[in-house]
Parts: structure tokens; sequence; C-alpha cells
């Protein structure tokens, strides 16, 4: 199969620098507090997640979902925002952000488990889900 042309007739292939961009680029520090109770499962939703395509340069939007139950901390939820907001202008794929997400929260709060879904808006016709678990 031939590849795939962009307007001006030339090949769009996708490298494995778009593949890898975002993943290790800085981000605020989640912060977490000392959790009280145990048995108990936590959902925070981010409805206005955005960030860049790495590969075209346009916007994504979506929801990103996080369910947790916590051990000994909890997330604190402002800088929670701060952590989600700074995606805003960087180029990272769905997958990789989802995935992304999820170990930054693992590594801050250490929960007995967690998900992260991230549920982005149509583009092009197509719309993704993509769900990354720790267990």
């Amino acid at each position: 199969m031939p590849p795939l042309k962009n307007s001006s007739g030339s090949a769009r292939r996708y490298t494995k620098a778009h593949a890898k961009s975002g993943l290790t680029a800085t981000l605020p520090k989640i912060e977490t507090w000392p959790n009280q109770y145990t048995g108990y499962d936590i959902t925070i939703d981010v409805p206005e997640y955005t960030a860049i395509c790495p590969k075209t340069g346009l916007p994504d939007f979506g929801t990103i979902r996080i369910q947790y139950m916590p051990d000994q901390a909890c997330l604190e939820l402002k800088s929670l925002k701060l952590y989600i907001h700074a995606y805003r202008n960087l180029g990272i794929f769905y997958e990789n952000a989802v995935n992304r997400i999820l170990q930054d929260v693992v590594k801050a709060c250490r929960p007995q488990w967690a998900t992260v879904t991230g549920e982005f808006t149509a583009r092009g016709g197509l719309h993704s889900t993509i769900q990354a678990k720790f267990l």
C-alpha cells in the first residue's frame, strides 16, 4: 500500500519522534495528603483536557477520568488540576497521555489500584476512548 499523501503530494509518515513526543516532558508535581480511611474509591473527572497532536499540531480535546482506591495518600486536587492543565501546550498522542497520567498518579499516591480513562472528542469522524490500568 502506498504511503498517505498530504495536500502538497509528499508522503506523510509518523516518526519515532512523534511516537515519543511528550513522554519525558517535565510536568508539575502531583501533591498528596494523608488518607484517613480504607476501602473506598475516588473518581475525578477532568472535562477540560487539552493537548496538541505531535504530528499535525492541531489541538486535542477530551475528558480524563481518574479512578483509584487510595492507600496511604490521596491526590490533592489543585495540584492535579495544574498537572493536567500543563498538557495544554504539550505535543502528545492520546494513548501516551493516558498512560503518562496513570504513571504519574501511581507514582504520586501509590494507590491500591487505579484506572485512567481518556474520552477524546471526535476528529476526522473518529471518537477515541483510551483506558490504562494499574492493578
